[in-house]
């Protein structure tokens, strides 16, 4: 019989031949301290399972979470990291992303998750501007290491490992061995923290507007994520979560990695996503629910119809900006119901629309400890179907953003104790609410408001179609804030550019103020970590790639 922790006394406990001293008052609220407690009271749960296509899988039962995230901390602590020290961990979703965050909540270092995509200019931002210490990377990205080495002059240490199918990109040899950690013998680290609001990471905001700006995530947000939140998502303990969605986002670290740890639910992680190959994913693993954004969604609706669509476990998907135009096609094609929400990754409000309540394209209401409101550029609430901000807080205290190393941006982003999210919405007559665009992402034509989603699941269902994002250009009218409209289009592969054949496609399904100006043709749609599509790349390529663009009325 497995002993479970009495947290008002000191005892050993043998585990894995290995014997360690269980420390008094054990906190739950921190990562470190919390698989603790699991390690001794369900060690061989089969918490988290790592998929990557061809290759096998790792399967990490809480004994396993625990060691290894005491194994980092320990690699942390001997490379002269301590409390408060930045380091920067830029991987796709392998068990070491997760134990590189664990170790956080152990030492009192913070983490910095970067997305493995970031680049030159970019990726030397975030490094210099955490001023992060160490770098923790996996081998095929070490030449983006490499051409910025001259740009991080804090970084001390930088670690890497060689995955399979990916080879290095850089000298391994000239770098400390990640491989080196895990096999390292197991030596416990003393808890270094006893205050929940001790930041546990950096997370970087997509930077769409200027550099990207650092927020600040305390060690308590874990646990209102696991213990409270996933309850708004309808999870329950004999659920099978699943996302492919990357760690280096507050998507997975809130709806999959948080709710498995803390009411020890299976989850399981694609190292990065596929959308051809999600639907096999559910049946091979019997996963019930997984958590998408609503790009994602987009292209899994562009896939092929195939005659198994309908033939899979999952019974509900989390999702946040399920396009409204393919919403009700969607729960039909897959046979799945959609829980929409809505957040934001500075915190301070939250809102969800239950299975089958409320209307299709509305994210819902605040749950009853948020507050959250539509107002105008004068903060008046807005009345009910008129465009204003959301502006966002929890109920009773003043909003609280902490932008590292930028109080100026933190005070101007909570200005009034509100949330201000840059989020455009409408509230119904109900008090539902719905989001229409980011500040600055409006479309307008001829005076009307086009609807994006729309227009990219018109041109989407083409057959040849796998991505199309739609974006707008200053119109050649001249008329002030309004747009041209451009569809960037990515095809299946072996399929050559059509241009005539889609603008008959978008003439066919679309009123003519919503048939796209201009056709760009990409091998690839440029995306935020959140796998919303990068306007202002898309806009240069415009520019630049005028080979690929072509325009209506040539085809008129």
């Amino acid at each position: 019989m497995q002993r479970k922790i009495n947290p008002s006394k000191p005892l050993f406990e043998k585990t894995r031949n290995t014997v360690f001293a269980v420390r008094r008052k054990l906190n739950q609220v921190f990562l470190g301290q919390l698989l603790e407690i699991r390690a001794n009271t369900r060690p061989d749960f089969p918490v988290l399972t790592f998929e990557d296509g061809a290759n096998p899988e790792v399967v990490q039962t809480f004994q396993d979470m625990f060691e290894n995230a005491h194994r980092f901390a320990r690699a942390l602590l001997d490379a002269g990291l301590g409390l408060g020290d930045k380091y920067a961990a830029i991987m796709y979703n392998y068990p070491e992303m997760m134990h590189l965050l664990v170790a956080a909540s152990i030492t009192g270092a913070v983490v910095v998750p970067i997305d493995p995509r970031t680049k030159g200019d970019k990726l030397a931002h975030m490094i210099s501007n955490s001023k992060s210490k160490a770098v923790f990377i996996t081998a095929d990205l070490l030449e983006n290491i490499e051409m910025i080495k001259d740009k991080l002059p804090n970084v001390k240490h930088i670690f890497t490992i060689e995955k399979p199918g990916r080879p290095a990109t850089g000298d391994l040899s000239k770098y400390r061995s990640i491989r080196e950690i895990s096999a390292a013998p197991f030596r416990p680290v003393p808890y270094m923290l006893s205050k929940p609001g001790h930041p546990i990471q950096i997370l970087y905001t997509s930077g769409t507007t200027g550099d990207p700006k650092g927020v600040l995530n305390e060690n308590f947000r874990f646990p209102i994520y696991g213990y409270v939140l996933s309850r708004y998502w309808q999870y329950n303990p004999s659920d099978i979560l699943y996302t492919g969605l990357s760690m280096t986002h507050g998507n997975a670290q809130g709806c999959t990695f948080a709710p498995a740890l803390y009411r020890s639910i299976r989850a399981v992680f694609s190292t990065k996503f596929t959308k051809s190959r999600l639907w096999d994913i559910t049946r091979k693993y019997g996963v019930t629910t997984f958590s998408m954004l609503g790009g994602v969604a987009a292209g899994i609706y562009n896939e092929p119809p195939k005659p198994n669509d309908a033939d899979n476990p999952v019974r509900h998907v989390v999702s946040a900006g399920m396009p409204r135009a393919i919403w009700a096609d969607f729960e039909k094609r897959f046979n799945v119901k959609i829980l929409e929400w809505y957040s934001t990754l500075e915190g301070g409000g939250f809102a969800r629309k239950p299975i089958g309540l409320g209307p299709i394209g509305s994210f819902g209401k605040p749950i009853g400890i948020f507050q959250m409101r539509v107002v105008d550029e004068n903060d008046n609430p807005c009345p009910p179907n008129v465009p204003g901000e959301i502006i966002a807080k929890p109920k009773g205290v003043s909003a609280f953003v902490n932008y590292f190393d930028n109080p100026e941006a933190s005070q101007k982003k909570t200005r009034g104790g509100w949330n201000r999210t840059g989020d455009i919405a409408h509230v119904d007559e109900n008090g539902w609410y719905y989001f229409d665009y980011r500040v600055g992402g409006g479309l307008r034509r001829s005076g009307d408001f086009i609807q994006a989603d729309t227009v990219e699941k018109v041109i989407g269902e083409h057959p040849d179609v796998s991505e199309v994002s739609v974006f707008g250009i200053p119109a050649a009218s001249g008329a002030p804030g309004e747009s041209d409209l451009v569809a960037s289009i990515v095809l299946f592969d072996g399929k050559k550019p059509d241009p005539a054949t889609l603008f008959a496609c978008a003439r066919r399904g679309l009123e003519a103020n919503s048939v796209p100006s201009y056709l760009l043709f990409l091998n690839e749609i440029p995306k935020t970590i959140s796998e919303k599509p990068q306007e202002r790349f898309l806009l240069q390529y415009f520019q630049e790639r005028t080979e690929s663009v072509y325009k209506l009325e040539d085809f008129q």
